[in-house]
């Protein structure tokens, strides 16, 4: 699967209602993301389940801040609509394929029933 485009008018629903999404956030100007486009392209076409999204933070200035990005690139990944993973930087592909597993691996109902007990 390619990657999709992420705006205000669909971040929220993509994230909803799909199971596992990744974004990056990204602008044109910046030679990490350059760098990271290409390896996160990669791993979309090697994982057709999960959806691949990215944010341009120059033309999604409102999301980008909403998201509390303060460099890029920055990763996100959402499983079950929920904030799992966030980390800036560009990652190598074995990174990139380790946040993937860990992602999928993760139990979210398990995690908030453990954040519930201890609240």
């Amino acid at each position: 699967m390619a990657t999709i485009d992420l705006g205000a008018a669909n971040f929220e629903s993509t994230l909803n209602n799909n199971d596992i999404v990744l974004v990056d956030f990204w602008a044109s100007w910046c030679g990490p993301c350059r760098m990271f486009a290409p390896v996160y392209e990669k791993a979309a076409a090697a994982h057709p389940d999960v959806v691949f999204g990215k944010v341009d933070t120059e033309a999604e200035r409102t999301l980008a801040a909403a998201a509390q990005i303060t460099s890029i690139p920055t990763l996100m990944a959402f499983k079950g609509g929920r904030l799992v993973f966030s980390q800036p930087g560009a990652l190598p592909a074995a990174g990139l394929e380790k946040v993937i597993a860990a992602v999928r691996e993760f139990d979210v109902e398990s995690a908030l029933a453990d954040q519930q007990r201890s609240a």
